[in-house]
């Protein structure tokens, strides 16, 4: 198996990332691939909407050195696995900008992972600091959540940016594996032109499929459980499933 990871990125807050995160591991490996998502986010949501606490190791170890192998935990859904996050997460981000090779940590510790899973998902602080970059320096492709709001693009275009320069720096193999519209309301004119907006600028980079405003989807993090799994038939949870498919035609 050689597997690929993604790292799910935006500077901004409260686009869906984590949501999409969760959910897309989640969709995998109830499709039976190999999963495992990595919460590099010191809030760690991911890790709650998973329904797990951070007792034990956690990705704070990987950055001090710990294989994936030795952090890495079952969850309660088959063929997904978990490295959980912990709040002291916050402090080795100001550790890892007063080290030289800082940003390079969690590539060495993520080394054998593609032998072990098909999807590996890193989700990412909501800004553009040392774990997102250390993220981002350890990934094969990133997958940027876009909220359907009006400033959309302009926050875009500095992301893609920031992307490439760690590209050039860090990372010569990284490339996007999409942008994925969510919190799409599809009864606002506004949503429809960001749409066409951004499919107009990045064409087959977007992901066809878009992830609507739902209250099933907007639920299921309180409930520790992912979409698929709370609402099966909501419209958030077959959203992400068929992302989960596009995604697996574009690996």
């Amino acid at each position: 198996m050689s597997g690929t990871i993604y790292a799910l990125a935006n500077q901004k807050g409260g686009v869906g990332k984590t949501t999409t995160a969760v959910n897309l591991a989640a969709c995998l490996a109830e499709a039976g691939e190999q999963a495992l998502l990595i919460d590099l986010d010191p809030q760690a949501n991911a890790t709650s909407g998973l329904g797990e606490q951070a007792n034990g190791s956690s990705s704070y170890d990987l950055l001090d050195g710990a294989s994936v192998a030795e952090v890495a935990r079952p969850t309660r859904f088959v063929n997904l696995e978990l490295v959980p996050a912990k709040p002291e997460l916050a402090g080795a981000a100001v550790e890892l900008g007063r080290h030289a090779d800082g940003e390079r940590y969690l590539q060495a510790s993520l080394a054998g992972a593609r032998e072990r899973y098909r999807f590996v998902f890193l989700d990412c602080p909501p800004s553009f600091g040392p774990l997102t970059v250390n993220a981002l320096a350890a990934a094969d492709r990133v997958i940027v959540p876009v909220q359907a709001e009006y400033y959309a693009l302009e926050g875009l275009s500095q992301l893609l940016g920031s992307i490439e320069l760690v590209k050039k720096r860090l990372n010569p193999r990284l490339g996007i594996a999409g942008i994925l519209l969510t919190m799409v309301d599809g009864r606002t004119r506004l949503a429809a032109e960001v749409e066409a907006e951004v499919r107009r600028h990045f064409g087959e980079l977007v992901f066809t499929t878009t992830v609507p405003r739902s209250v099933r989807l907007a639920e299921a993090p309180s409930h520790g459980l992912p979409a698929i799994a709370y609402d099966r038939r909501s419209s958030g949870a077959e959203a992400y499933w068929k992302v989960a498919m596009e995604l697996v035609e574009r690996s």
